[in-house]
């Protein structure tokens, strides 16, 4: 009786203890999204100040607090809002895909591109881009490289299961096998572009950038996206105790195939809804969830949702450098992220080859 009591008051513990850190973080998080987003708001060719753009902001709710020009209320409305948005979009996607990799990995190295899902969404925009039809149909771009996304995964996780015995080491070899190919090809129809605008234009595409996103995109991979989070929200439990191995977790109730692929799956899809919208854009999935990971515990309950926030102010911010710091040209995100992204990755090596030597 006694021991039933103290089991039940641990866990009770536990569980507060989670709800302290996802309301601590959640709260300063999401204020730190709220606050960026006003900053980068008001900052671009057409400076705003502060004050209108928090007018505009709260006229979408009905509270017109101010008069606004019909200039500054159609930059916010039209160009600003809509790139901020998709922004967050992409970098709630592959922050919370870079944290289910690393779990089911069971590596803190591991980052949504693992399993060919950024390579084949670049191969299919540049299919699209390299035949025109972007020129043609306003959705063709977004259209293409999330099919080619979806199509490189399913590959993927085909030769991983061939003869019915599904293994991440497979997964993970196939992964990068794949991903070689796929660049392969891109680089071939880099090399066989004879139009240098359409040459351009893919450069761009695969630097990763949020230029010239509008409410479109926004609809196109807000759902997607947020589908795919709640998919690996509600199995953040069955995640945690993958981490444990196989056996263990199938012993403590865990459906494994049916959850790997469950979350493989969701992750795809968030990642690929997001490289469709904005290129591809690296290390946001390998940053933003390690560093919470460290501060916060490798509780998947905890770590996906704000995951999910901070990877959201991770590309706020770097777009928002992006689009300021060479006015009026831009710099583009993707290689904003990589400037941040790899020194960090060869100090993540070097700590985990140090761990490594001392045990």
């Amino acid at each position: 009786m006694r021991e039933a009591a103290r089991l039940t008051s641990v866990r009770e513990f536990r569980q507060a203890g989670i709800s302290v850190r996802l309301a601590v973080g959640g709260v300063l998080l999401g204020g730190l999204v709220l606050l960026t987003s006003l900053i980068s708001l008001s900052l671009g060719p057409v400076e705003i100040p502060a004050g209108h753009v928090a007018a505009v902001v709260l006229s979408f709710v009905g509270m017109d607090v101010a008069e606004v020009g019909r200039t500054e209320h159609l930059v916010i409305e039209q160009i600003r809002l809509p790139r901020i948005l998709v922004g967050a979009f992409v970098g709630m996607a592959l922050a919370v895909a870079g944290a289910t990799m690393q779990g089911l990995f069971r590596n803190p190295m591991a980052d949504p591109g693992i399993i060919g899902v950024s390579a084949g969404g670049a191969l299919g925009a540049v299919i699209a881009i390299a035949t025109g039809l972007t020129g043609l149909f306003f959705l063709a771009l977004p259209s293409f490289a999330f099919v080619g996304a979806v199509a490189a995964t399913l590959l993927v996780y085909g030769i991983a299961a061939v003869g019915g015995h599904f293994s991440m080491a497979t997964l993970l070899l196939a992964g990068v096998a794949v991903n070689a190919f796929l660049g392969a090809v891109i680089s071939a129809i880099i090399i066989l572009l004879p139009d240098n605008e359409a040459l351009r234009e893919v450069l761009f595409w695969l630097a990763g950038g949020l230029d010239s996103r509008s409410w479109e995109h926004v609809h196109i991979s807000a759902p997607l996206i947020v589908g795919a989070a709640i998919v690996i929200l509600v199995r953040a439990r069955d995640l945690n105790l993958l981490m444990l191995g196989d056996d263990e977790a199938r012993a403590l109730g865990v459906r494994v195939g049916v959850t790997r692929v469950a979350l493989l799956a969701a992750a795809a899809l968030a990642t690929g809804a997001a490289v469709a919208v904005s290129g591809t854009i690296a290390f946001v999935g390998l940053v933003t969830p390690h560093i919470l990971r460290l501060v916060l515990g490798p509780d998947h309950r905890v770590l996906i949702p704000l995951s999910a926030l901070a990877g959201a102010v991770f590309v706020i911010v770097a777009d928002t450098f992006a689009r300021t710091i060479i006015q009026p040209a831009e710099f583009r995100v993707g290689v904003l992220t990589a400037f941040v992204g790899a020194p960090f990755f060869v100090l993540l090596l070097i700590r985990n080859k140090r761990q490594a030597y001392a045990l």
